[in-house]
């Protein structure tokens, strides 16, 4: 654990009150697979808690349904297949709903990047196809969203792998995450909105970082107690990411 660069988000309670009133006046569109789910579970967490967040959040990626605010999210693509999400993700802003939405977005998984992939030709395709969506809609606020984390492989098998020299599983893979989450900061933070879902993932509770070091060099990782499967997230790692989800799109409405 890195104690020497500890992170502070912010909080639900910073965020003024004509934000939220902004906010559940947008048309918000969120395509995902499973921890999306994760995270709209933790988007009604909050909203249970903090009835000023109140939106009206609906499953739904039909056109129709954008004639009024909505925080509209549903599953998108196939896991194991990128080109499948960023495609369906541009065919469905084709279909109408490019021409409703406000503020949009898509969210690859972490089953989606493994060791193998082709990390620099997968982000060119993405920012190839970002390009061109945000070009035919010049009015809607497109967020980038960095690939989720796993955490390190726990238990006898962990502890086998590390004896024999083995690389302990959940650690390759995160290298070409983290790589291609620099990627996406790089090319867009500061420039346009990013929703560092990796960075809220790998930051312990008192800001400190969850790391793990291979080959000399420090990547992150997954802060176990918000997962109880290594990837996807519990109550405590969907509130957190939901959390900072809203504080991020109540920003957006009040600029």
């Amino acid at each position: 654990m890195d104690t020497t660069n500890k992170v502070t988000f912010p909080t639900i309670k910073e965020v003024p009150a004509e934000a939220w009133q902004k906010l559940a006046q947008k048309k918000i569109y969120f395509g995902h697979q499973s921890v999306g789910y994760n995270i709209m579970d933790g988007v009604r967490d909050i909203m249970n808690k903090y009835p000023q967040t109140k939106l009206n959040v609906v499953e739904t990626l039909k056109p129709e349904d954008f004639k009024n605010p909505l925080f509209a999210h549903s599953p998108i693509g196939q896991n194991f297949d990128l080109n499948a999400k960023s495609s369906d993700f541009m065919a469905l802003m084709d279909k109408g709903v490019g021409n409703a939405v406000d503020v949009s977005f898509f969210k690859y998984c972490f089953v989606d990047i493994t060791n193998e992939t082709n990390v620099e030709k997968l982000f060119d395709e993405y920012k190839t196809r970002m390009s061109m969506v945000k070009d035919k809609y010049p009015k809607v606020i497109f967020v980038h969203i960095t690939v989720p984390l796993t955490t390190k492989q726990h238990g006898l098998k962990g502890f086998i792998k590390k004896i024999v020299g083995r690389p302990i599983g959940g650690y390759e893979d995160n290298i070409n995450r983290h790589l291609f989450n620099e990627r996406i900061r790089k090319e867009y933070a500061g420039k346009e909105p990013v929703f560092d879902l990796a960075a809220i993932e790998a930051t312990y509770p008192d800001g400190s970082a969850a790391i793990f070091e291979s080959n000399g060099k420090t990547y992150p990782r997954f802060v176990s107690e918000y997962t109880d499967d290594g990837g996807h997230l519990n109550e405590h790692g969907r509130k957190k990411d939901a959390e900072q989800l809203l504080i991020l799109l109540a920003n957006l409405a009040n600029k």
